[in-house]
């Protein structure tokens, strides 16, 4: 069977190969139409009609969400069930600094290259492989959606890549939860009467200095950060209402508990020093940290070295949040990073943004499209080692 493997991935790295130009033209298409979490309409309907092409099976809505979907590969339906994930929304002004359209095509081409694989007469290896869309990663929680609507069901082992500016198999995330704060105050006449007014816009700046204090004392792995998305109307009237959205985050999820309680103090004790009312909403979901899988990541990186790619031998940077995570912890997940920038880009730049329309994002993109393909074959033609994955991940962190 190694030897059949063997074949079977240099078919399929010849399959992709075969559709890199047209990969490369929808990744610059979504590239140059960026859309927002739950209005990726565009790139939904792109990457269906090509996977379709392709001759997958595609269900369009999955999971009731209008732009995700679930495109399957002809196969047996015995035996497991692989998922490679798409990503495809961008973030607001800066478009896709985030490379998901490179994630959104590097999936595409590994389920569109193993359909090529199965022809008429199904894929030649037991078990499923499908490609699942998921929407809304920046600010959405997509997949967290995805899971309650039972999409993510009958998959054994689910796996997507990154992009980033060096290529890493393994890079912890960060927990993440969401708080909005409001402040209510009083308007005044800024000039004639202040004295009258209650200023909210106090209370906000209140909150973030003191969020800049606690940051001090606030463990090297933590973040909190935010922005002011009310400030008030016109600088002659006291502020009587204004707005904050903030981000925290720990690898820890106890010590992220212990970040909330903080934050709920600070923010009441610019409410207290201002003689605002304040009203504190934490986001129901929360973004949970990737749990590692080690067993399905050794394959995707040998399949990494068998394509010529390096692997970047130190983790440097801060790290960020995924709902990739909320999957990682219900079932065998890896999130690997590929390389689309040169240097020290960081994701969400301006830099990150032109990066991923770049000749080594499509570098980057074939690779990652390979490799995933590769390493679907490896556990649907061994599924012996999907268990090894599920023995890991039941295994206690």
């Amino acid at each position: 069977m190694a030897a059949d493997i063997d074949t079977l991935k240099t078919r399929v790295a010849e399959a992709v190969d075969a559709v890199a130009d047209e990969l490369w033209d929808l990744a610059l298409r979504i590239h140059g139409n960026p859309e927002l979490a739950y209005k990726e309409e565009k790139a939904a309907a792109w990457l269906t009609e090509f996977l379709e092409k392709r001759g997958c099976r595609v269900e369009r809505g999955a999971g009731r969400v209008p732009t995700a979907f679930r495109a399957e590969v002809p196969g047996s339906g015995s035996g497991p069930t692989v998922a490679i994930l798409a990503e495809y929304d961008a973030l607001p002004a800066i478009g896709h600094a985030c490379g998901h359209n490179i994630i959104a095509t590097a999936a595409a081409g590994a389920g569109a290259a193993a359909a090529t694989l199965a022809g008429v007469a199904g894929l030649p290896v037991p078990g499923r492989l499908v490609v699942i869309g998921t929407p809304a990663e920046e600010g959405g929680a997509g997949k967290v959606r995805l899971l309650e609507a039972g999409v993510f069901r009958d998959v054994d082992v689910a796996m997507m890549i990154h992009p980033l500016c060096r290529t890493r198999l393994w890079r912890p995330s960060l927990g993440l939860t969401k708080v909005k704060v409001e402040y209510f105050g009083k308007a005044a006449h800024a000039s004639a009467a202040p004295w009258l007014g209650v200023n909210a816009l106090n209370a906000v700046v209140g909150l973030f200095n003191a969020l800049d204090a606690m940051r001090q004392q606030i463990r090297p792995d933590a973040r909190i950060h935010g922005v002011i998305t009310v400030g008030g109307q016109q600088a002659n009237i006291i502020p009587e209402y204004t707005a904050a959205e903030f981000y925290l985050r720990s690898l820890d999820m106890a010590y992220l508990g212990e970040l909330r309680r903080r934050f709920e103090a600070a923010a009441e004790g610019a409410a207290v020093a201002t003689g605002c009312r304040v009203e504190v909403s934490f986001d129901p979901i929360i973004h949970e940290p990737v749990k590692p899988n080690f067993t399905v990541l050794e394959l995707f990186g040998k399949n990494f070295e068998r394509l010529g790619m390096p692997v970047d031998p130190e983790d440097t940077g801060g790290y960020g949040s995924t709902d990739a995570g909320n999957v990682s912890q219900v079932l065998p997940t890896i999130h690997p990073y590929v390389r689309i920038a040169a240097g020290d880009v960081p994701n969400h730049s301006r830099e990150f943004t032109e990066a991923a329309a770049s000749p080594l994002a499509r570098t980057g993109m074939v690779a990652a499209a390979k490799a995933l393909a590769m390493t679907a074959l490896d556990l649907l033609a061994n599924p012996a080692t999907v268990e090894a994955a599920k023995a890991e991940f039941a295994r206690p962190a």
